[in-house]
């Protein structure tokens, strides 16, 4: 596997995952904000590094997520991968620390920080972030602007809103040259653009790629383009069930083109199997679907290019006598 593949694994699966999964339990009393000590009988595994690290203080053990598999499980590192995959987009259950007294950040409710951020503009450093860094058209950008998806976040980074199914704003996935998370103290539900009564449901791993897809597709009619923000807890499981409930609804599972799109896609056909709706794969033409557009726009330069070039030649004098 390569390494950039290893990191995007070891980013999206959290070392609690694996401890719950494998029957241990948090021991609130005695963790903290900085390390997690979960038990099992007489084990003890303290989770540290925002939940990408550990070790075990009754031996020398320690890691990152891989190497708490082999540990939990004996198994060799190819095999530590696989049992990793599989806890893709699984959010762990961990405490909810309170604030401590006096402390003012992130105090303020997320709908009331959503409203207070600007939408992006065309020149903003936002709207340049999306268009020339990520290819987006102005088109898409605009849609999902008035479709109020968008904000502008620090230092030119974008937000985008992730609502419940009375549109109400539960948090927003983050997005920057040099940072991506998910909003402080919000919940991951889904990022939607389009009609909410679509019957076709776009499910991406990441808002860019929503966006990235309704770009391809010229925002479809019927569609919605939706995303997870690389999650799936179990309020994005309830509200993909609840749009692919609706009769005449098809689930497109519209996620990456590597081992991990794959994990999510079987997801959604597991749900349009349960549900009782169509289901078909929208597999990107490159590793996901921004990749694809950039590729894309790429091309359009090269044959925008290659067409300057091939223009009319240079005008020659007749010859005389």
């Amino acid at each position: 596997m390569e390494k950039q593949k290893l990191e995007d694994l070891r980013d999206r699966v959290p070392c609690a995952a694996l401890l719950q999964r494998a029957g241990f339990a948090i021991d609130v009393k005695e963790s903290t904000r900085n390390a997690l000590k979960y038990r099992r009988g007489a084990e003890i595994v303290i989770v540290i590094h925002e939940g990408r690290g550990w070790f075990d203080p009754l031996s020398d053990a320690k890691g990152d997520v891989f190497g708490l598999a082999e540990h939990l499980d004996g198994v060799t590192f190819v095999e530590a991968l696989d049992r990793v995959a599989e806890l893709i987009g699984v959010i762990a259950g961990n405490p909810v620390w309170s604030a401590p007294a006096g402390s003012s950040a992130h105090d303020t409710p997320v709908t009331e920080r959503w409203a207070k951020r600007r939408h992006p503009w065309r020149g903003s450093m936002t709207w340049r972030y999306l268009h020339t860094e990520r290819c987006l058209p102005a088109t898409i950008i605009r849609e999902a602007i008035q479709s109020n998806c968008l904000r502008e976040g620090p230092h030119g980074s974008m937000w985008a809103a992730h609502v419940n199914d009375d549109s109400v704003v539960t948090g927003w996935e983050e997005r920057g040259r040099d940072w991506r998370g998910f909003s402080t103290g919000g919940s991951k539900i889904l990022f939607r653009l389009g009609s909410s009564e679509a019957l076709r449901l776009c499910v991406t791993e990441a808002a860019i790629d929503a966006m990235s897809l309704a770009a391809f597709e010229g925002l479809r009619e019927g569609s919605v383009y939706l995303s997870t923000g690389g999650g799936w807890s179990p309020a994005t499981d309830a509200a993909v069930r609840r749009l692919a409930a609706r009769p005449g609804a098809v689930l497109a599972a519209a996620t990456d083109a590597n081992s991990q799109g794959e994990i999510f896609a079987g997801r959604l056909r597991d749900i349009a199997e349960e549900v009782g709706c169509d289901w078909l794969r929208l597999k990107p033409p490159a590793e996901d679907w921004n990749a694809a557009l950039k590729v894309r726009e790429e091309e359009k330069k090269e044959r925008r290019t290659r067409a300057g070039r091939g223009g009319l030649p240079h005008a020659r004098r007749p010859r005389q006598g």
